[in-house]
């Protein structure tokens, strides 16, 4: 099964368009690339390109008009239900659903969207679609509400996506199909798992055979001659055999959701071609941390950023788990011969991951600079992942829970990195997923004070912004209490589905 050829050549990829893209985007029509990037041709983008070509230097030509003649823009969905403040906040996030929902699309034309059989829950704000790793934090709470229709409704869109497209893209747009986000399906289906039993690896099981080939593909073509560090597409090779994965994009262009953004970024940096800056950009977008001084040469500019020469410590325990609920799907069906070999493929990226990004002298995990062959120094809350998949032995959570509560937790929470760059995936901001992912890796080694301390001071810090604004946001800021947090591409955004999600969770436990 694959995409239609509408999908496969969408205005964004048509040749005759892009005069008319390039000058959109730089024309400061729209104060978002993503805007002009979700618009929907009314007619053939041929059609329009002559009818650009032909009109655009005549007098009196105004572009904005002629978008509006052209293309039907997008419109807020979001058209947030007005919060009564005399109503738990629990309340308020249960009206949130009904919002944030959307059913299939009908209509043909659906410009850069790709169209999904199945409702399914967007974050909220600009972000008009699924994405793919939000949707895990926005399940678990659909989960604690009772809406597990709607969970399993949205996995079964995401094993559509890996059917139709091979993969799960970072959100449904096509010009999301060239990056995935953080794998978090086996994640979702073990979720689901705990509503319908372990059945539901099996129904599942082709799809989580696919993803992972995605983020494998091109391993068959590495081997060990030689003491290089040899790499493909989303896999890396260490000099000793190991086998560990990295972010990365099939494409190396600018984003077109934020087009003369990367553009700019491109023309600053002399060091690097064009190519390389979009593919490293690219490849921090699929990470889900865009932007952040993890993937900083220097730990401060995105003039110095090197995405794909990092090996993620998040990004690993995940495959890890990918790899582990492939052997327990096998095990279930019966085939102890396959389950042996994913039983196997994890023991291995376990042992890597302990032997790479482990740092005995810091006490702490770290991404790997392969390109160094060291680990990166830079402090980041990616180090709580080992902790979430039990990873950690008893002595390494115990070091990593001291730095944690010595060097993160603030007063509204904890941070994402020790560094303030203006990014908003570093200090001062705190976002939702982080926490849940850290305070449940706390639960795991007992340190339920700490734990108990992390969600507090988050839902503390939700309470009282929503007190004030009647909003729930896409992140915040965790030095104090009721100031939104700042920086970032794009204003800081309200709804929102996985700040809802983990709020209802924490609320739970």
């Amino acid at each position: 099964m694959t995409l239609p050829e509408t999908k496969k050549l969408h205005f964004i990829q048509d040749e005759d368009v892009q005069l008319l893209y390039n000058d959109v985007q730089h024309s400061n029509l729209f104060s978002d690339s993503k805007t002009f990037s979700d618009a929907i041709a009314k007619y053939p983008p041929a059609q329009i390109a002559e009818a650009y070509h032909g009109r655009k230097n005549q007098s009196g030509f105004v572009l904005k008009h002629f978008i509006n003649e052209n293309f039907i823009l997008p419109t807020e969905e979001n058209a947030y239900i007005q919060s009564d403040l005399t109503k738990p906040i629990e309340r308020h996030l249960e009206d949130l659903w009904e919002v944030l929902t959307r059913q299939p699309e009908k209509a043909e034309n659906t410009g850069t969207l790709i169209s999904l059989p199945f409702k399914y829950v967007v974050p909220g704000g600009r972000f008009r679609e699924i994405y793919y790793w939000d949707s895990y934090f926005t399940m678990l709470g659909l989960q604690v509400s009772g809406r597990g229709e709607l969970v399993e409704s949205m996995v079964n869109n995401f094993a559509y996506l890996i059917d139709t497209v091979g993969f799960i893209p970072n959100g449904n747009r096509t010009y999301y199909l060239g990056r995935s986000q953080p794998p978090f399906f086996a994640l979702m289906v073990s979720l689901l798992a705990e509503q319908k039993g372990e059945c539901i690896w099996l129904r599942y099981l082709p799809q989580l055979e696919k993803e992972y080939a995605f983020w494998m593909r091109g391993e068959d073509n590495l081997s060990l001659r030689g003491t290089e560090t040899k790499s493909t597409g989303r896999v890396v090779m260490l000099p000793d055999g190991s086998v560990l994965n990295r972010y990365w994009d099939d494409i190396a262009l600018p984003r077109p959701e934020a087009y003369k953004e990367d553009v700019a970024l491109a023309a600053q940096i002399s060091d690097q071609a064009p190519a390389d800056v979009y593919r490293h950009l690219r490849a921090a977008a699929e990470s889900g941390w865009d932007f952040s001084s993890r993937w900083f040469k220097d730990g401060q500019s995105m003039t110095s950023i090197h995405t794909t020469d990092i090996l993620p410590v998040d990004l690993n325990c995940l495959l890890w788990y990918l790899e582990k609920s492939l052997a327990q799907a096998y095990e279930l069906q019966g085939d102890s011969g396959s389950a042996s070999v994913y039983d196997r493929k994890a023991m291995q990226r376990r042992a890597a991951i302990q032997n790479y990004c482990w740092n005995e002298a810091q006490g702490f995990y770290f991404d790997y600079d392969r390109t160094l062959n060291q680990p990166k120094n830079g402090y980041t809350l990616a180090a709580v992942f080992p902790l979430f998949f039990s990873l950690a032995t008893d002595a390494q959570a115990a070091k990593v829970a001291g730095i944690l509560e010595e060097r993160f937790l603030r007063k509204s929470g904890l941070l994402t990195t020790l560094q303030f760059t203006h990014e908003q995936w570093d200090a001062p901001n705190g976002w939702a997923p982080l926490q849940w992912i850290a305070y449940q890796g706390l639960k795991n080694y007992r340190f339920d004070d700490l734990a108990g301390r992390v969600k507090e001071r988050w839902m503390n810090n939700n309470e009282i912004y929503y007190a004030k604004t009647g909003k729930m946001m896409e992140k915040y800021n965790v030095l104090t209490e009721d100031v939104s947090a700042q920086d970032g591409e794009y204003p800081n955004q309200d709804g929102f589905g996985w700040t809802n999600g983990v709020y209802l969770k924490m609320k739970e436990s």
